[in-house]
């Protein structure tokens, strides 16, 4: 949830952004980031994914920085699961929000995870009856993700109806939020106001929704903006743009921490973050690459003259 601020920016590179490359965080490395974005007032942070260490090596200590993150005073911990054997690891370690993604698309879906989109709504069923098995007070909250509702680089353009029919499965099967993912960077913001406002119509408002969006063909942010005006508070983006596309080889991947917290704040959105804290963060994971390329446009211009941000005023 936003809170005392306008807008949460959910950061996901210490995981999203880190299995998509090749270079090997250290946990220590992994933590001195986190704890430099949690430093800047970044309040959700996705450190990690439990995912069996032999398919993705770069997530293999999880549930380690999951409980090393869980001290940070004020952050909120979340983290990728696949199925319920990893969310029964994730709840164990103690993550704050557990998402669990599943593609609009049927044929994406296969490739994804090698299931159906009924089976995956299955296992979804089983987590959350897991969860609230094992805590009563329902603490860890479960975060319905559609990927690929923009789009798919397999079955193509995706019908409206679709997304709106697995976001209600999802909410009818316990979803306590919704996580709408340009999974390959097809959305435009026509395309983008269009789906929300016909999301909120069908879901609601009572529950909470985020939107991830790429900035593969440069409308990342025009998207968040679209979303904005569709009521959207809740986004993901990466502290650098870490990772890429791999449907678009040389393409930047996901919208861009530092960018996305200018523009809210230059638009006089609060986000709670501090631009130059950011940029401390981003020097810290930078120190750990091994020639990984990085985006973003602010860390090269910086800020306009006179510029103040909406959170200090």
């Amino acid at each position: 949830m936003t809170g005392k601020y306008e807008i949460l920016v959910h950061e996901v590179g210490p995981r999203d952004g880190l299995q998509s490359i090749s270079t090997l965080f250290s946990t220590s490395a992994k933590l001195e980031w986190i704890r430099a974005e949690a430093q800047a007032g970044v309040r959700q942070i996705q450190v990690g994914s439990f995912v069996p260490p032999k398919m993705l090596p770069q997530m293999a200590d999880s549930a380690e920085v999951v409980a090393q993150a869980k001290q940070i005073e004020g952050l909120t911990v979340s983290a990728l699961v696949p199925n319920l054997k990893g969310a029964q690891n994730g709840i164990a370690a103690g993550a704050d929000q557990l998402g669990v993604v599943m593609s609009v698309s049927e044929a994406h879906n296969q490739s994804n995870v090698r299931r159906s989109l009924n089976e995956s709504l299955a296992g979804f069923s089983q987590i959350v009856a897991y969860r609230n098995e094992v805590e009563a007070d329902r603490k860890t909250v479960i975060s319905g993700g559609l990927a690929t509702s923009f789009g798919c680089t397999i079955s193509g353009k995706i019908p409206l109806a679709d997304v709106m029919a697995l976001a209600e499965q999802l909410v009818a099967r316990g979803a306590d939020r919704l996580s709408v993912a340009d999974t390959v960077g097809y959305a435009n913001p026509r395309q983008v106001r269009e789906l929300f406002d016909e999301l909120f119509r069908t879901v609601g408002r009572d529950i909470p929704v985020g939107a991830h969006f790429h900035d593969t063909r440069g409308l990342g942010l025009a998207n968040v903006c679209a979303a904005l005006e569709a009521g959207v508070r809740e986004f993901d983006s990466c502290l650098g743009g870490l990772g890429g596309c791999p449907y678009a080889p040389g393409a930047s991947g996901n919208i861009v921490t530092e960018d996305l917290v200018f523009m809210l704040e230059s638009m006089g959105m609060k986000t709670g973050i501090d631009l130059d804290g950011l940029l401390t963060a981003r020097e810290i994971m930078q120190r750990h690459l091994k020639g990984e390329p990085t985006q973003g446009t602010f860390a090269k211009a910086g800020p306009p003259l006179g510029f103040v941000p909406a959170s200090a005023a």
